[in-house]
């Protein structure tokens, strides 16, 4: 499979700047974002999701019917919408979008943003409700008929659905750093994603899935890895740069309104947040130029490790991680739409110039 770049859509105009308000939902802004990044070369783009949030299922239609060839990866919490409703609602969508749809699984690594939504499974139980959750998603998706269910979640009897996707399934990510991440992404998911940790940690965690799925015959899921790149036209100008973007997260996470929805407290639940502030406390920079300061400034509040340095030593580290097995780069930064649009200028012609080089010299060979 070829080597894919994930951006991930913002929904307002909101960015690092201190005058940035929060307006929730800019429909202009977001034509303009999911067209730059259409344009600009990306081939997926997450759909996030979280309680405070618009819905996903309405951006990720609104993404698609804007553009022509980005494919919305769109994230669904099990726990909010019964899945027969979900298989049926997913493959309109994905119908809508003419087969450009994945769905990334997020079984909720806070029990305080789950309760949020009357949630108050423990984490293992969340990630087996996953994957119970994927199995019936895919045997509604496949059935000829009406289908029958009856597992430790949920049950239901003579579900037929007259929708089906585009190519008859669609792709289910999920992703994680737990050893139940490990364990129902191995298992089921076609992707796999992980937040940026360092070349040896983020080989660890590959292996980890990969000897999951090989146990159950099953192939191995794409790997699909985070970062919040930082880039100048040189290296110097990238860090200064970086140190000024990191005074600027600094100031948003003592401010209780910029956060209030996200914040939660003290050491984040799940693991993936605790492996990088795990790492920070090891060192502030890693590998060729993996940065993670503002993970500890963001309490590592989602993928918030950066990629700092020009465009041709961005591409390199990212290429790094090609190496170890990686094929899904997803990068966004922290003004969203403008460095979306200088990944897409001088950072996306480099990687796949270099893929590009090595396929033609592989062939020779």
């Amino acid at each position: 499979m070829p080597v894919e770049f994930i951006s991930a859509v913002h929904t307002d105009s909101g960015t690092s700047s201190p005058a940035s308000v929060r307006t929730g939902f800019d429909p202009d802004f977001v034509r303009k974002y999911a067209r730059a990044l259409d344009d600009g070369g990306f081939d997926h783009t997450l759909v996030a999701y979280h309680s405070a949030s618009p819905d996903a299922f309405q951006i990720a239609q609104f993404v698609a019917t804007h553009t022509e060839r980005i494919r919305p990866i769109l994230a669904h919490r099990p726990g909010v919408i019964f899945p027969t409703h979900a298989a049926r609602a997913l493959a309109t969508l994905d119908r809508i979008s003419k087969g450009r749809l994945s769905v990334h699984i997020i079984s909720g690594g806070s029990d305080e943003e789950q309760r949020r939504e009357g949630d108050y499974l423990g984490k293992t139980e969340r990630y087996e409700r996953s994957d119970e959750y994927i199995q019936i998603l895919r045997k509604v998706w496949q059935a000829d008929g009406p289908v029958s269910h009856e597992g430790r979640y949920f049950r239901f009897e003579g579900y037929a659905s007259d929708v089906k996707p585009y190519n008859g399934l669609i792709p289910v990510s999920v992703g994680g750093s737990s050893q139940d991440a490990y364990r129902v992404g191995g298992q089921q998911g076609d992707i796999f994603g992980l937040w940026g940790e360092p070349l040896k940690e983020t080989a660890e965690q590959i292996a980890a899935v990969h000897a999951v799925a090989d146990a159950a015959g099953r192939p191995r899921p794409r790997i699909w890895v985070s970062f919040r790149p930082i880039i100048a036209p040189t290296d110097e100008l990238a860090w200064e740069k970086a140190h000024r973007t990191l005074g600027v997260l600094k100031d948003q996470a003592a401010s209780a309104e910029s956060l209030r929805h996200y914040r939660t407290a003290g050491r984040p639940d799940n693991v993936g947040s605790q492996r990088l502030l795990d790492i920070a406390e090891r060192g502030e920079v890693h590998d060729r130029c993996l940065w993670t300061a503002p993970a500890v400034a963001t309490n590592a509040a989602g993928a918030s490790t950066a990629l700092v340095g020009s465009p041709e030593t961005v591409a390199k580290a990212l290429l790094d991680y090609v190496d170890i097995g990686c094929d899904l780069l997803s990068i966004r930064g922290y003004d969203p739409l403008n460095d979306a649009i200088d990944y897409a200028r001088h950072v996306l012609p480099l990687v796949r110039q270099e893929l590009a080089h090595r396929a033609v010299g592989a062939h020779a060979a």
